[in-house]
């Protein structure tokens, strides 16, 4: 029975390791499907969603702007709970003499290994002979690790975090609050497109920069934007969306780095739907309407550009759109992060509104403003 003990102590402590190597050291993403971390969020992330869904909008996007960073912790938590168990069940197994002044119990080695992987040495319990006292090392060591672990791996999530969330922050007065492929086009689509392809060009390398933080570290795709209006998915959309009608419509200019930039924002959307398991699914209505394309074909032949025919370009954009639409309404409906449109927003970007401007214009009421968060 002891032996039980002892191999399945020795399997916690490897499951750990592995685990806790390929989420925070290994540079790439882990493909094994069967995973302690993976397990983890499935069974934190479904209660915590449910719950979000029956929420009002508001609270519903501060319930869900705390899981990412909250969810860190909890699973830093986890595989320390996780190591502490399988060293104690090791040393249960080997029946290892220690020096105590009460019965030798499993409770006591897990109190024993508990004081050891925080590295207290309270020195009420002694290790005795060498191998005990060579396993008390070598969960101390751990111990040390772990520490070392966390304070380098926050500040690279946070740092990772930061450069996504510039472009978004930039993408405001670009695209609008929330963005849209029309704002976008509407305020960068100047001298023979020239504007929107160097823009266009920033993007690639930002969809280029989230597919590989985003792979190596999934948890970022949990953290909220800073406005409830905003989120990286939306505005990864909103560059397909962009690039999608370019290449559909323009038969020159600025529709060869849309290419570029399409290619490296699909690549991102399929490759995180693989980390999420989350199957291709049509969207629930047609994102836009005959009326809309009309009108943003329009807007691109203001601007000079020689246009497609009109039949053959939407027919195009519909087979870009099934490239990418399945995907990022997978990824929509998992992390309940809400898509943009095609059309034109019909309210101020965000940084044209303040707290204090709605009080000024009556728009809201002081006591109501205290709660206001970014919205």
């Amino acid at each position: 029975m002891h032996w039980i003990a002892a191999v399945a102590g020795v399997a916690l402590i490897i499951v750990v390791l592995r685990d806790t190597f390929e989420t925070i050291i290994l540079p790439r993403r882990a493909t094994r499907r069967y995973r302690l971390t993976r397990l983890f969020y499935v069974v934190v992330w479904t209660p915590w969603r449910a719950l979000a869904r029956r929420l009002s909008a508001r609270e519903r996007e501060r319930v869900l702007s705390v899981f990412g960073p909250l969810s860190l912790l909890l699973l830093l938590g986890v595989w320390a709970v996780v190591m502490t168990f399988g060293f104690a069940l090791l040393q249960f197994g080997l029946q290892l003499h220690l020096s105590t002044n009460s019965a030798t119990t499993f409770s006591t080695y897990l109190y024993f290994s508990g004081t050891n992987i925080v590295t207290l040495g309270l020195g009420d319990i002694l290790p005795i002979g060498g191998l005990a006292r060579a396993l008390t090392v070598a969960e101390g060591f751990l111990g040390l690790g772990f520490l070392a672990l966390v304070i380098g791996y926050f500040p690279v999530l946070y740092q990772a975090f930061s450069r996504r969330e510039v472009e978004i922050s930039l993408l405001d007065a670009r695209a609008g609050s929330p963005p849209s492929a029309h704002e976008l086009l509407a305020r960068n689509l100047h001298d023979n497109g020239q504007i929107l392809a160097n823009l266009l060009a920033d993007w690639e390398r930002w969809s280029a920069e989230l597919m590989e933080s985003h792979l190596s570290y999934p948890q970022l795709c949990y953290f909220r934007s800073q406005h409830d209006n905003e989120s990286w998915l939306a505005s990864l959309t909103v560059l397909l969306d962009t690039c999608a009608l370019l290449m559909a419509n323009v038969e020159s200019g600025c529709s060869r780095q849309a290419e570029m930039t399409f290619a490296i924002a699909r690549h991102a959307v399929v490759d995180l739907s693989q980390v999420f398991l989350t199957p291709p699914q049509p969207p629930s209505r047609d994102r836009i309407s005959g009326e809309t394309f009309h009108e943003l074909r329009g807007l691109i032949a203001k601007r000079g550009l020689s246009l497609r025919d009109e039949r053959a370009a939407r027919n195009r954009l519909d087979e870009l759109r099934k490239m990418y639409e399945p995907y990022v309404t997978g990824l929509s409906q998992f992390l309940l992060m809400s898509l943009p449109a095609f059309s034109r927003a019909q309210h101020p970007d965000n940084w044209q509104t303040s707290a204090w401007g709605r009080i000024t214009n009556g728009g809201a009421k002081p006591e109501e403003l205290l709660h206001d968060d970014h919205a």
